[in-house]
């Protein structure tokens, strides 16, 4: 297998005759999904495989990585793993412009596309995106903000009152936070 920058897949000879189809492939720097940006560190590394069954190809892969997240407390940037897989049944269509999705006549969802060349750059981002965390802490003894003047309770004592003296509902409130 040929690694590649290109997040794409040549399916022409399984559309002409049956078999099977792989690619592999390298990104760099941020993965596109929608209008997010998401940072990288280092390369995140992807591959599928696109069998022939019949007038439907089944599209198979997987893709990981480390992606920089906002440490939910301090804010830091943070590395998170991320080892996300996809699996989609896709419809060779010609003249289809871009990829489409319908439902089947089973029920079933069924991605159409009318090019050999087969754009998979949006079922990787897809997958990434779901698979990532809610949320990224640096470190569980993380201190996090001072809710006062915002320094990072990590490496500075501000000297401003700590949660933990804070009584009542915004005490409830801040254990309520920290468990979210």
């Amino acid at each position: 297998m040929d690694v590649r920058d290109l997040q794409s897949i040549n399916l022409a000879s399984i559309i002409k005759e049956p078999g099977s189809a792989q690619a592999d492939g390298v990104i760099r720097d941020e993965i596109i999904a929608g209008d997010d940006h998401l940072p990288l560190q280092g390369d995140t590394r992807w591959s599928v495989t696109v069998s022939s069954a019949g007038d439907e190809y089944w599209l198979s892969g997987e893709v990981h990585g480390t992606v920089m997240m906002e440490c939910r407390r301090c804010l830091k940037p943070t590395p998170q793993r991320v080892d996300a897989y996809f699996q989609h049944l896709l419809e060779y269509h010609p003249g289809i412009e871009q990829l489409t999705l319908v439902e089947g006549e089973d029920g079933e969802d069924v991605y159409h596309f009318g090019e050999p060349d087969l754009d998979l750059s949006f079922f990787i981002a897809q997958a990434f995106a779901l698979a990532m965390p809610y949320t990224a802490l640096c470190d569980e003894s993380c201190k996090g903000l001072c809710p006062v003047c915002g320094a990072d309770l990590n490496t500075t004592d501000c000297g401003h009152v700590p949660q933990a003296d804070i009584g009542g509902a915004l005490a409830d409130l801040g254990r309520f936070l920290d468990e979210v």
